[in-house]
């Protein structure tokens, strides 16, 4: 009686080496992305405090989310748990918690009483940070790491907030009804949005190592600022935030009067039509 292939019938080694494989799946590192995920909470929960008058959690939503975002990166290079994945995320969460949030809390607590003039300036401030965001990634091998080219998303939305932060904090409670108030915050907005689109240089900090030894003031000086900041959170940080807003066209125009290059950005052989930024 004829059947099929016999019990002690052998597999042919070769036959499973030319069969399909099936593509191995790519997991997600879990505490990077968790930090990630934090910080795009903080900015969802300052859009849902916005909506219901509290601006001041608003702001420290958004603070929240500056803190959280400076760890992420540090927790995936400490732990080698870096992927491609995570800096999409990265970013994604980045355009909602220091684009969309502060537009949004801004329009509401001040300019929406301007009219299309307010959507316009929120719009405007979005739009910065979508394309700061976008223009990060793709020349990010080609940018001096020691400097940002144009206000990093996040100090533009300390700004922004900041700003709302104190003037809330001074009993401002319904700016919209202020019509100079509502023009100072116009004008924030602007600065800020496009002032993350420009070609200014701002210090990254990023060639600081926490892994070298420093000298013992260096602490005492970390614990002074901590107590500076304690004493009136909303102005201390927000003019901390100014004057870092502010040094980038100061490196700008130091540089011009040095005759140094003003650009960020090294030699591109991927575009190089951009001759005109090195100058």
């Amino acid at each position: 009686m004829q059947g099929g292939p016999s019990e002690d019938a052998q597999i042919d080694p070769d036959d499973l080496d030319d069969a399909p494989r099936r593509p191995r799946r790519k997991g997600i590192y879990i505490l990077p992305n968790l930090f990630t995920l934090a910080g795009l909470f903080g900015g969802f929960y300052a859009i849902v405090m916005a909506m219901n008058d509290r601006y001041d959690q608003a702001a420290i939503g958004v603070f929240c989310a500056m803190v959280l975002d400076s760890l992420d990166g540090r927790v995936a290079r400490m732990t080698n748990t870096q992927s491609a994945f995570g800096e999409q995320m990265d970013s994604l969460a980045d355009m909602v918690s220091f684009g969309a949030a502060p537009a949004l809390i801004m329009y509401e607590w001040a300019l929406r009483g301007l009219g299309k003039l307010g959507w316009v300036a929120a719009f405007v401030y979005c739009a910065g940070a979508a394309l700061r965001l976008a223009r990060f990634n793709t020349n990010i091998g080609v940018v001096d790491k020691r400097f940002f080219q144009g206000l990093p998303s996040p100090a533009a939305a300390a700004m922004v907030v900041g700003f709302i932060w104190l003037m809330d904090d001074s009993g401002f409670q319904d700016a919209g009804q202020i019509e100079w108030l509502s023009w100072v915050a116009f004008a924030f907005t602007l600065y800020a949005g496009l002032t993350m689109v420009t070609n200014v240089p701002f210090y990254s900090f990023k060639d600081v190592s926490f892994k070298r030894s420093v000298p013992f003031i260096v602490i005492v000086a970390i614990a002074l600022a901590i107590a500076i900041i304690n004493l009136h959170p909303p102005l201390v940080l927000f003019a901390l935030f100014v004057v870092y807003g502010l040094s980038g066209y100061a490196v700008y125009g130091w540089r011009k009067t040095k005759g140094r290059p003003v650009s960020v950005i090294a030699t591109s052989m991927d575009e190089p039509d951009e001759e005109g930024l090195h100058r």
